[in-house]
């Protein structure tokens, strides 16, 4: 074994080097580090190897929590399907009709709505790129205000629960996905605030940035666009709140509270006379190819993880960083900002599934919360979204509205950016904001 001649920890070191620069020219994330870890376990600690892919593999299938991500996937496909949020959102920008910026605020409200019922950015990004954009450009709303807003909005659909992602994170690092929910409604908030508080203030200073609705554009009836606005918030967001709600309060786990927003779902479908076969089928078949991504993907990252962990490199990374003696703050500015590189080239799968485990071991020896670390990772990650010249979303709202320059779209998106990162800080600097909801929920 090459082991006898090359300290393993260093094994683990050139494991990551390969790892990344295969990924970065395009080889498949899973199968490269299924491959991986097995040509590195083996020169790093022989036929132990296969034992190790067997028993990482066996966990990931057994792991109850896992059950959720297929069933929530479903779920936000089928509100997808109904064409609720579309509703929801010409009834919000008729009642705010005399209000300067209003459609930044409805982009914003039907986007936390929306990020509580998919957890999927691209779909969020996507389905208010072609509600908002056609509203905003006969409005003479600006351009790169309207990008920035809609992708910043969409990108909320990474961090507010039920998240695809705190699920999949809360196995990882051996949090309770319940506490991870519940920590992440409070910076969610913040950070659309925040968004609305900034367009706010740039259509004070500048009306021309979001004037009111020309007379054309605006309702008849309040009457009519009260009942629009109740039907299309009352049962998306019931649905949501009944399945979020039973998780936060321990009245289901998350795996039965995803089963019966799930088979909701299905029924507003019937209900608003939305589902047909081919709906069906469609919404089966994505739920189908993203469950198998994710899935494969954390079986894999499980696995590598593992191997890496085997060789020591983890708690060699840990020791020579804390021999370094400097602020355990700057210790974790460090790792934020490679998270947030990472972030460009990289989805938040193989982050949280490789980097993540990788980290950890410092993490608790610093002695920072977890829960607090995960939704500063999920807060970092969303920031990467929205992060130029790689960022997915300008992508996705490039190909729904062709007629917005990719310029703009990137300026746009620059700004909410900029904003993110003052969220970041925030939570940094005060813990509460995200430790505050759990301590209540789950006080004992």
């Amino acid at each position: 074994m090459l082991a006898e001649f090359v300290d393993p920890a260093i094994l683990g070191f050139i494991l990551i080097g390969v790892m990344l620069f295969s990924i970065f020219v395009g080889f498949p994330i899973s199968f490269t580090l299924i491959f991986l870890g097995f040509v590195f376990g083996y020169l790093g600690f022989g036929k132990l190897v296969f034992y190790l892919m067997t028993l990482q593999f066996s966990m990931v299938m057994t792991e109850q929590t896992l059950a959720a991500v297929p069933l929530f996937v479903f779920m936000g496909i089928m509100m997808e399907q109904c064409g609720l949020m579309e509703r929801l959102f010409s009834a919000f920008q008729l009642i705010l009709a005399k209000v300067r910026g209003s459609l930044y605020y409805a982009v914003l409200f039907v986007s936390v709505i929306f990020a509580a019922a998919t957890g999927i950015v691209g779909a969020s990004v996507t389905i208010l790129g072609i509600m908002a954009a056609k509203s905003m450009n006969r409005s003479g709303y600006d351009v790169r205000l309207a990008a920035g807003t809609i992708t910043a909005g969409g990108t909320l659909g990474i961090l507010i629960p039920p998240s695809i992602m705190l699920v999949v994170m809360g196995p990882i690092m051996e949090i309770p996905v319940t506490d991870l929910f519940a920590a992440a409604i409070l910076p969610g908030v913040l950070l659309a605030v925040l968004y609305a508080g900034y367009t706010t203030v740039r259509c004070i200073i500048n009306p021309k940035l979001g004037p009111v609705l020309p007379p054309e554009l605006r309702a008849t009836s309040m009457k009519h666009v009260w009942i629009e606005f109740f039907l299309g918030l009352v049962p998306p967001a019931a649905l949501v709140f009944a399945a979020l709600g039973s998780i936060l309060f321990g009245f289901a786990t998350p795996t039965e509270a995803a089963g019966c927003g799930a088979m909701g779902s299905l029924l507003l479908a019937i209900a608003y006379r939305k589902l047909t076969l081919k709906k069906l089928q469609d919404s089966l078949v994505k739920t189908l190819e993203i469950s198998a991504l994710i899935m494969v993907l954390v079986a894999a990252s499980n696995f590598f993880g593992a191997v890496f962990s085997r060789l020591g490199t983890p708690m060699l990374l840990t020791d020579f960083l804390l021999s370094l003696e400097m602020n355990k703050y700057l210790i974790l500015a460090i790792v934020m900002v490679v998270i947030f590189l990472l972030g460009w080239p990289l989805e938040w799968v193989p982050i949280v599934m490789i980097i993540v485990p990788i980290i950890l071991p410092l993490i608790e020896a610093l002695g920072f919360n977890l829960t607090w670390f995960a939704i500063l990772v999920a807060v970092n990650l969303q920031t990467a979204w929205l992060s130029p010249p790689v960022a997915l979303s300008a992508y996705f709202l490039k190909g729904v509205v062709p007629e917005w320059d990719l310029k703009d779209i990137y300026y746009g998106m620059m700004q909410f950016m900029v904003i993110q990162v003052i969220g970041l800080i925030l939570i940094i600097i005060f813990p509460k904001i995200v430790l505050w909801l759990p301590s209540v929920l789950y006080a004992s």
